[in-house]
Order: C-alpha cells, then structure tokens, then sequence
C-alpha cells in the first residue's frame, strides 16, 4: 500500500508542514534542509553516479558485532518481539525468568542489561588479528534502542541499561587498529515489529490483560522509569497492521506494504534525525540497512536524505567518496547506488558490481542453547564461505554474537582463532583481489541453491570438497583455492588446461619448497607436498599469462 504524498514546495515544503510535529515527547526539529551540501541529492536518479570505493572492494572481509540488549537473555534472534507471541519458545522462556510479559516487558529487559564485561579495544583488536579489514557495530535494532549517545531518543544506553555510550566505545578501539567503522541501523522498522507488544494472552489466569506495549509515560509513576515514555521506545500508539496476529505477516511487509499500518510522519523523521545524528557524531565508513533498498522506501524518503547527506559527507572530509551503504532485495537500478546485501546467502555467479554476504556463526543475537548443543559454524565453513563470495566479486561480514555481557564464549573464540590461522597463511589471496573470467570449478557448483527473498541460501547446496576450486586474481597472479586436500595429494584444475594461457611458474601459500606441474589439454595438474600447509583450504599461487 503506497501512501507517499507529493506536497508543494518538495522538500522544503516537507520540512515546513512537519517541523512542529511531535513523536512521543521527542519534538521535531526542521533538518531536513540540514543535508550535507555536495552532488548527492536524494533520488535515486541522483545516488546512482556512486562507485563502491576502493578501500572497501579490496577489504573483502568485516566482522560485525551484532550485540544489544536483546543478546542479555541469551535466547536467539527477534527476542523483543518474540517473547510477546504466546506459546512460544521465547514467550515461555521469558515467563520462567523474568515473568509475564504484562508485568515485566522488554524495557525491563533493557534495565537488566548492564554489558559490564565488554571490552571493545580487546575485541576489535581480536577481529584484526583473525583478517577483518573493516569492523561494523550495531547502532540499534528493531527493539529500538539507541546504543549510542543518541540526541533524539532518550531510551539510549547512556541513560537505561548499560549507562555507556556504546558506539564510542567501538569506535575509539576501531580507530586504534586503523579499521574503517561500520555501523548497523534496524529501528525502523519497530513501528510494525513490536506490534505483538499489544497483544494479550488469549488463555491462561493471565487471559486478555495487556502486555505492556501500550503503556504511556503516565504509567512510569514510582517505577525505575520514571519520566520515559515508553511509546518513545515500543511505538505502538498506532491500530495493529493487517493480519498482524499471523506471526509470519510481517515478512511480507518489511517493504511497508501488503496491509502494513502506515507508519506516522513523525515515526519517519525522528528515525532521520536519530541516523543523522549517528552519522555526525561517530563518521563511520559503512552504514548497513535491514532493509529493503533503503528505510522506509517507499512509503517516505528518510532513507534517500540519509544516503545522500552520507555520501555528500564522506567527499567533504576526504576530498572523494569512501562512504558505504548497504541494502536488501536492490533493484537494478538501487545496485547502482549501494552495496547489495545478501543475508546468509550467496550469489551464484560474478556479479557485475561489488556486493556483500552477511552472515553469523551462530544466531544473530545470542543463544546460549548454539552454544551447548555444538552448532555454531565451523571455521572451515566461514573460510569455505568467505572464498566463495570473494571469488564472485563480494564481500563477507560476518556476525560473532557476544553475550548479553559482552563477552565472547570459549567456542565462539576457537572459530575466530581458526580463521586467524588460515588467514595468516592465505589472506594475500583474500585482500585487493578481483574476480578471474570465472568464478570456480567443481561439483558443488551444480547443485547451488537460489537465492531466496534477501537471501537465506547458505548451507542449502553440496558441501565442497577437494575437486571444488575458487579463482580470483591481482595483477599477473591468479590464485587457485583449493577447498579440500586431494587425498592422491594431485591437484587437477580443468579450467587451467593450454587454451587458457601458459602457466610458469605455481607456489603453493604457507608451503616453502617447490610444487612440480605439469598443463596440458585436460588442465594444470599439480603434485602437491606430503603435508597440507594448515587446514581447510589451500591456496595455488599462479603466474603466467593466463589471468
């Protein structure tokens, strides 16, 4: 349901209907004549003249700290919204350990959580050490609490829960390792995903009282938060969307549409002003949306100024463009203008221009039942992913969830350990590469799984094996990933028989001594060493003329 209204006098006409509009307590400012100046304007038409820059093209891997609150009950992912579906796993979760969701909501959720073992210079330094090129912290989630020291919403963890400024905090320890900081932003989309904060229980003693979504800054009186409006943090001072009670609807309106309740002018800009104000405040590099193309496209044009006042930004304080955007289910068109973000996914082939997979060894936000019951992603598997989506012109970020705490878990640190080795071995084949004519070989290829909606295909195919090899190149050298160690210790790569150029001269990474091969017209067969230098994959260093 489209439900954009075209006012006289554009944008300026915009910034004057609405200055003096309220969301909650919080009143509007007039920024949106406050964009920075520069050739960015906020049409899409406008943000296509983007090119990715060069820094982040030849980073190739990012490791993300998606941590919040909703890390502090350590039971997965969509926690706020989730633990207000009755009869769920959560729902019972958070019964047992803090009580009913009417007495005791996510905003108390939020005053538990104190992260008083976090510490972001060991961290971050930690993620250098395992090959990140670039570190993304979340800025907010759908919970809609700001981790910063956030001028337009007061429920921040300067004021509730932690009492830190987060975000500083990250971006002092990204600074002293030299990473590009990425930030994380998902508030907007608390306008529809906490609407199961409305609802009551439909049986049970605690049948048809109110969860506490609804509550006003009226109800605070005497409790520990006093003077918040809860309604700055829940936003649901609005009727339910269509077919709200079916918990699966809201996929089908994450565009904001499909019966979706439109959402407030108001709602719209205090997310503008909150993002703007990050973006001042901390500078990042990398701004990644949990959203299709852009926030709240296209029911409202927040996410365009945000881009456009990023962008223009970025070129006022380096002289040219670094600044990064990422986005979901982009159009061609949208591709144009930021880096297409795939969620655990991959594509299936080289994509014309840069992109990126995000993905997490475990849940999105911590679960300590992953942890128990052994399931997070191996080693092997990230670096298996990270080849793959590098030799197809993408980026990897990846998630390593922290608990409510801040801290990392004993296994979680054994898989960033397992990159780390690999990577000190073979990240010369990772940073500043591009793609080869072709992206690979192998069996694996054959049985790729689509992609699905803003990804969701990882996993899905063949495991890979030995005979399934990544190409990428630099300059003259084109390198030759191996994804298991042949057991014959015989490399045959087919795609390197004599039509494709000659082959010289071939080294194998982390391995000193000299390879024997030998090109003919079913391809380059390489004698490898009886050791395997390392573990998990293992890179062939190619020089000749075929690159």
């Amino acid at each position: 349901m489209k439900r954009r209204t075209l006012i006289k006098g554009g944008i300026a006409g915009l910034a004057s209907l609405y200055a003096t509009r309220s969301y909650g307590s919080v009143f509007l400012q007039n920024t949106l004549t406050n964009n920075a100046a520069g050739p960015y304007q906020p049409s899409w038409d406008s943000l296509a003249q983007y090119q990715v820059p060069e820094w982040y093209r030849d980073a190739k891997f990012g490791i993300w700290a998606h941590w919040g609150p909703q890390c502090q009950p350590e039971r997965g992912d969509w926690y706020a919204r989730g633990m207000y579906e009755e009869g769920s796993d959560q729902y019972k979760y958070h019964c047992k350990k803090y009580g009913h969701p009417s007495k005791f909501g996510f905003k108390d959720v939020i005053n538990e959580w104190k992260a008083e073992n976090w510490d972001p210079e060991a961290l971050v330094a930690l993620y250098k050490k395992a090959g990140a090129r670039y570190f993304v912290a979340l800025a907010n989630h759908h919970d809609n609490l700001d981790l910063y020291d956030s001028k337009h919403q007061r429920w921040n963890s300067t004021n509730v829960g932690p009492k830190k400024d987060l975000m500083a905090g990250w971006a002092k320890a990204a600074k002293k390792q030299g990473l590009p900081l990425g930030v994380s932003v998902h508030a907007a989309h608390a306008w529809r995903w906490y609407e199961t904060a409305q609802r009551a229980d439909k049986s049970g003693p605690m049948e048809g009282i109110p969860y506490d979504g609804k509550l006003t800054a009226a109800d605070g009186t005497g409790k520990w938060w006093q003077g918040y409006d809860p309604q700055e943090l829940y936003a649901q001072n609005h009727p339910l969307s269509q077919n709200s009670l079916d918990g699966g609807s809201i996929h089908g309106q994450w565009n904001w549409g499909n019966g979706v309740y439109p959402p407030s002018k108001a709602y719209c800009e205090n997310f503008y002003n909150r993002t703007i104000d990050l973006i001042d405040k901390y500078e990042p590099e990398l701004v990644y949306f949990d959203d299709t193309a852009l926030p709240l496209w296209p029911i409202d044009d927040a996410g365009l100024r945000i881009a456009a006042h990023l962008y223009n930004k970025s070129i006022k304080k380096h002289g040219k463009l670094k600044a990064v955007i990422n986005g979901k289910i982009l159009d061609e068109q949208q591709r144009k203008c930021m880096v297409w973000d795939i969620e655990r996914g991959q594509s299936n082939s080289i994509e014309p221009l840069p992109w990126q997979t995000d993905t997490c060894i475990g849940q999105w936000h911590y679960d300590r039942r992953v942890y128990e019951n052994n399931h997070y992603k191996s080693a092997k598997t990230v670096i298996h992913t990270l080849i793959d989506v590098v030799s197809k012109n993408g980026n990897l970020l990846l998630n390593v969830p922290l608990r409510g705490d801040g801290s990392m878990d004993e296994k979680e640190l054994a898989v960033v350990e397992g990159i780390t080795d690999w990577m000190q071995i073979n990240s010369e084949s990772i940073y500043g590469t591009r793609p080869w004519k072709i992206f690979g070989e192998g069996p694996a290829m054959e049985s790729a799984a689509a992609l699905s909606a803003q990804g969701f295909n990882e996993g899905k195919g063949k495991p890979f094996g030995s005979s399934d090899i990544r190409f990428v190149k630099k300059g003259s050298i084109l390198y030759a990933t191996l994804l298991g160690w042949p057991e014959d210790r015989k490399a045959l790569i087919k795609s390197l028989n004599r039509t494709a150029g000659k082959v010289e001269k071939v080294s194998l990474l982390g391995h000193k001594g000299a390879v024997a091969f030998k090109q003919n017209t079913e391809g380059l067969t390489v004698n490898l060493p009886q050791q395997a230098p390392g573990k998990n994959a293992f890179v062939l260093k190619i020089n000749g003329n075929v690159v």
